[in-house]
């Protein structure tokens, strides 16, 4: 099945059901902070089994405790369905490694 990339309008609904994200240009963009260069390196190497899972790969960059990660599909130029699942795959992720309270 060929992906296909997501019209604007179709970008801006699916935006409002994916907490933390942000459209910038053509990409999906979401900056995490964790509480030290291990916790964000063990996130980063969680979210990797997950891209790999899907054949899907963030662009994304690491700065002591943050992650930033641009998701976008370079095949059609733009957004396709494949960016939305991979940023609530890791919503999920990143919501499962929050303790409560802290």
């Amino acid at each position: 099945m060929a992906i296909e990339k997501l019209s604007p309008a179709t970008i801006e609904i699916k935006l409002t059901e994916l907490d933390g994200w942000t459209l910038v240009a053509d990409s999906l963009v979401r900056l995490f902070a964790f509480k030290n260069f291990v916790e964000a390196f063990a996130f980063m190497s969680q979210v990797a089994v997950l891209a790999e899972a899907m054949n899907h790969h963030p662009e994304w960059s690491n700065v002591y405790n943050r992650v930033e990660i641009n998701l976008t599909t370079h095949d059609v130029g733009g957004l396709s369905e494949r960016d939305f699942s991979l940023a609530q795959q890791i919503n999920t992720l990143f919501n499962s490694l929050q303790t409560p309270g802290g």
